[in-house]
């Protein structure tokens, strides 16, 4: 191969393992938020299909058209550790009535490609009056409308709503605000990532069964021991459902413990294929693999797949996780109540840092959040009135070099 040939092809591989990190950190990447991300997607969308489908057992849609591109990410584990966050503020996760007020949102807005905020805000009253088991939406009060607000800004994120008059957020002080939206009908119908429909499953009270919308049947029957197909799998979708299961889990999670692995995962990953497997996702996707005795985890150098990372001077409670991650690498297990100790006495020392943590209360609250950090990123294991560090909180541990 010539000098060209070989640059060409090295560009590829980068453009690629760039489009896959992109599309891991955000999993719906639209044009009019990042036009040059949509772009490189949209050429290279063919690798990048077939990358995410053999690994993963994700699909890709591209929508050149529509410019936008769309993930379509599933697990069977989905938990509340990456919520919604809303578009303002502090970006605080979304609470139970968001997501209620977004959903019945998306609902509304399939009617029409053109609508006002008003309109919608009374197409939600009359959607959650119909809802026996759903509270009623009072857009009078001023928190309701915060709410309805936060539901409608992720709606504009995600390029479903498009203000051509009027700004949203002037709903938060007038309810009466005029603002017109130009509605993409499509990109609703996206942004449900699950294999089966809510309207297929449920769970014997007449709504849809959460652990139903995640079952693939390309895997067969669970591996867990559920009822995803007609029958049990062949050796062929058991050693499927580990691949896939596997890499999804390195993917998204920070760190892969082996002891969480199931007995078909962790076999597929003692085997040779299954290490020169992981190695080679890794590799495409520009990601370096560390293996250790304890488990495995991807680094990524330029920090693309992931909005969160550790450490960060972001916010008090991701500097208070990094402290507290010092002292419990050196000490071991701790109690909740020798944390908060710590904690006391860093606010102490520190009188002008952590404000928003100073009233009453505010350190255990610090405490409380500083530690979801730590679980978020696999750092720590909580337990009633303890905290456990796990093996990858030792990458932190400060230590003194000696010439």
């Amino acid at each position: 191969m010539s000098r060209s040939g070989n640059q060409l092809a090295r560009r590829e591989r980068e453009e690629i393992a760039r489009a896959i990190r992109l599309l891991l950190r955000d999993p719906l990447i639209s044009v009019h938020l990042d036009p040059a991300g949509f772009d490189l997607i949209r050429k290279r969308r063919q690798p990048l299909t077939a990358w995410f489908d053999y690994y993963c057992g994700w699909r890709l849609v591209v929508e050149p058209r529509h410019g936008y591109a769309r993930l379509v990410k599933v697990r069977g584990d989905a938990g509340p550790s990456r919520p919604a966050r809303r578009r303002r503020g502090g970006r605080a996760p979304f609470d139970r009535r968001r997501y209620t007020l977004f959903c019945l949102a998306c609902a509304e807005l399939l009617a029409t490609p053109v609508t006002t905020i008003g309109m919608i805000a009374r197409s939600v009253v009359q959607a959650a009056a119909a809802e026996p088991d759903v509270p009623e939406f009072d857009p009078v009060r001023a928190d309701e409308r915060s709410a309805f607000v936060d539901a409608l800004k992720l709606l504009e994120h995600y390029g479903v709503l498009a203000a051509t008059d009027g700004m949203t957020d002037a709903y938060l002080k007038d309810a009466d605000a005029k603002v017109l939206y130009r509605v993409d009908t499509t990109r609703i119908m996206r942004l449900l990532a699950t294999p089966v429909p809510p309207s297929r499953t449920e769970d014997g009270d007449g709504w849809p069964d959460p652990a139903g919308l995640a079952v693939e049947s390309r895997y067969g029957a669970s591996p867990k021991g559920g009822t995803a197909g007609p029958a049990a799998p062949t050796s062929n979708q058991r050693n499927l459902w580990a691949r896939h299961s596997l890499l999804r889990r390195l993917l998204d999670d920070p760190v892969v413990y082996r002891k969480e692995l199931t007995p078909d995962q962790a076999a597929f990953l003692a085997s040779p294929a299954g290490r020169r497997t992981v190695r080679e996702a890794a590799e495409r996707a520009g990601f370096v693999l560390e293996e250790r005795a304890e488990g495995l985890l991807l680094v990524d150098a330029e920090g693309l797949a992931t909005e969160t990372r550790f450490p960060d001077d972001g916010s008090p409670a991701q500097v208070a996780a990094l402290l507290l991650l010092d002292l419990l690498a050196e000490h071991g297990p701790l109690s909740t109540i020798r944390l908060k100790q710590e904690l006391d006495g860093i606010l102490e020392r520190f009188p002008g840092w952590a404000r928003a943590y100073r009233s009453e209360g505010g350190p255990a609250r610090l405490l409380d959040d500083a530690l979801d950090v730590l679980a978020l990123f696999g750092l720590v294991h909580r337990t009633e009135g303890m905290t456990l560090p796990l093996p990858a909180a030792a990458r932190y541990r400060v230590a003194l070099e000696t010439t």
